[in-house]
C-alpha cells in the first residue's frame, strides 16, 4: 500500500538581491494554478495528489519554471527562499486582495506574524478514525519534521535566535487545540469554535497537523502537516514526505500506536509537551532538546528522526519507496537550510548575502534537477 501525497507550497517572490516584492495579485490573474495569500508577496501552488514519487518531483518543478519565466517577463524578479521576511518589511502589511473581509480579519489579528512561506504536506487516509489516531500520533511528532525543514533564521535581516522564527511566531490558532479522541469529537469541536467565534470558518484551524477534506469537518480523506517551514530542495522535500509516508504506514498497520493509550501523559499533558517540544523545535531545530510523548525521555531532535528513519526504513524498501527517505542522511550530517546560513553568519556573511547566495543556490538544483530527472516530463 502507497498513499496519495500532495503539497501546498507557499513561496515569495522579488528581486535577485532578497528584496521581497508584492506580485501575488498579478500572479494569480496571468497564471492558472497559483493562488494568492492575504499578503501580495508569497504565492501558493498546489501539486495533484499521486502516490508516486518521480511524478511528485516534476510535480513541485513544473510550476516553478512556468512561475520564473512569468517573473521573468514582468522584469527582474525571481523566487526567494525562506520563510519569513528574511531582509525587512515586516512592519507593513500588504495586502493581495483588499476587498477580501476574511482578509481584513487576518490582517487586524494578525498582522505580519502569518506573511510567512511554508509547505503543508497532505497524505491520503480515508478512514475517519485512522486518520483522527494518524493526527494525534504526528501531532506528537510534528516538531521533527520542523527540525528537518527550518529555514527561517532571519528576520528583517537580523538573526532572530531562531532556527525557524516562522514558527516561533506564527499565531497557532485557536490557542487551544486538543487531541481529538475520535471523528465525531473532532466534529463537535470544531462547530464550538465555530459558534464561539474562535474559528471564523473551517479553515481557520491553525495547528501543526490537522485533518483535512472537501467538507471539514464531516469528509476527511487526508492528514495535512502544517508546521514545516519552506523547504526549497525538491529532493530534501520528498525525503521528509517519506519519512512521514513511512511513519504513516508504520501506524496504520498496528493500531496500538495511539498517544491516548500508549503514553505515560493525559491528553491536555501531551497537548503541552508538544507545544513545549514545537517551541524548543523552532529554537534549535535538529539540536533541539525534546521531551518523548511516550515516557518524557529528553532526547535530541536529530537522534529521534535517526531512530524514526531506522524504524521505518524497512516498510519504505517494501512499498519500494526506500531511495526517496535516505537523502534524510544529509540533512541530519550537514545540518538543515536554516543551520547552513546560520554556519555562513557565524563567519561573517551578512544575512543579504546569505539570503543571494541562496537565491542562486535554489534555481541552480531546479535546473539540475528538471535536467537530469524530469526533462521528458517537463517537456
Amino acid at each position: 500500500m502507497v498513499l496519495l501525497k500532495g503539497f501546498e507550497i507557499e513561496m515569495y517572490t522579488g528581486t535577485p538581491q532578497g528584496e521581497i516584492v508584492g506580485l501575488s495579485d498579478k500572479i494569480a490573474a496571468a497564471l492558472d494554478g497559483f493562488m494568492r495569500e492575504p499578503d501580495s508577496r508569497n504565492v501558493e501552488y498546489i501539486t495533484q495528489p499521486s502516490p508516486n514519487y518521480e511524478n511528485l518531483l516534476c510535480a513541485l518543478l513544473r510550476p516553478r519554471r512556468v512561475l520564473r519565466n512569468y517573473l521573468n517577463r514582468l522584469g527582474d524578479y525571481t523566487l526567494i527562499p525562506g520563510s519569513t521576511l528574511s531582509l525587512g518589511g515586516s512592519d507593513r502589511f500588504l495586502r493581495s486582495d483588499p476587498a477580501n473581509p476574511y482578509h481584513d480579519y487576518i490582517e487586524n489579528t494578525y498582522g505580519t506574524k502569518v506573511v510567512t512561506a511554508s509547505v503543508h504536506i497532505n497524505v491520503g487516509i480515508s478512514d475517519p478514525e485512522v486518520l483522527m489516531r494518524a493526527c494525534r500520533v504526528i501531532r506528537m511528532e510534528a516538531p521533527l519534521f520542523l527540525a528537518l525543514s527550518a529555514s527561517s533564521p532571519f528576520l528583517d535581516g537580523k538573526a532572530t535566535g531562531y532556527h525557524s522564527t516562522r514558527w516561533g511566531v506564527f499565531p497557532q490558532t485557536p490557542s487551544h487545540v486538543p487531541l481529538f479522541a475520535s471523528h465525531a469529537d473532532h466534529i463537535q469541536w470544531v462547530e464550538n469554535q465555530l459558534l464561539t467565534g474562535t474559528m471564523q470558518n473551517v479553515r481557520h484551524l491553525w495547528v501543526s497537523v490537522r485533518p483535512n477534506g472537501d467538507r471539514r469537518p464531516y469528509d476527511l480523506n487526508r492528514l495535512e502537516l502544517r508546521i514545516c517551514d519552506l523547504v526549497t530542495d525538491p529532493i530534501a522535500l520528498l525525503a521528509i514526505t517519506a519519512l512521514l509516508e513511512a511513519r504513516l504506514l508504520q501506524l496504520i498497520e498496528n493500531p496500538t500506536i495511539d498517544p491516548l493509550t500508549q503514553s505515560t501523559f493525559s491528553g491536555e499533558e501531551l497537548v503541552t509537551l508538544t507545544a513545549e517540544n514545537e517551541a524548543a523545535a523552532a529554537a534549535g531545530s535538529l539540536d533541539a532538546h525534546l521531551r518523548h510523548w511516550q515516557d518524557g525521555r529528553s532526547i535530541i531532535a536529530r537522534d529521534w528522526i535517526a531512530q524514526m528513519y531506522q524504524d521505518v526504513w524497512a516498510i519504505a524498501k517494501q512499498q519500494g519507496f526506500s531511495c526517496f527517505l535516505s537523502p534524510l542522511h544529509k540533512i541530519l550530517r550537514e545540518g538543515n537550510e536554516a543551520q547552513q546560513w546560520l554556519q555562513l553568519h557565524a563567519v561573517g556573511f551578512d544575512s543579504q548575502r546569505v539570503i543571494t547566495q541562496a537565491i542562486i543556490a535554489t534555481q541552480e538544483r531546479e535546473i539540475e534537477l528538471e535536467d537530469k530527472l524530469c526533462s521528458s516530463l517537463l517537456a
